[in-house]
């Protein structure tokens, strides 16, 4: 493993990069990530997503340029 820190993605965002960060410091595809997010987040009603979404947003530091 890579011991990367996790941080928020500038690369391969499409709102504020926190699926794009988690993806690649998981290994995992964005792509993959973002509609497992969605249909996880549609199936619990969709507010938990959002709040999880938005308290990684703030946690989350950005990747340096």
């Amino acid at each position: 493993m890579d011991n990367k820190p996790l941080k928020r993605s500038r690369n391969n965002r499409m709102i504020a990069g926190v699926l794009a960060g988690l993806a690649e410091w998981l290994g995992w595809d964005v792509t993959a990530l973002r509609i497992a997010f969605v249909i996880i987040s549609l199936i619990s009603s969709v507010f938990p997503g959002i709040l999880v979404y938005i308290v990684l947003w703030i946690l989350m530091p950005e990747e340096e340029p």
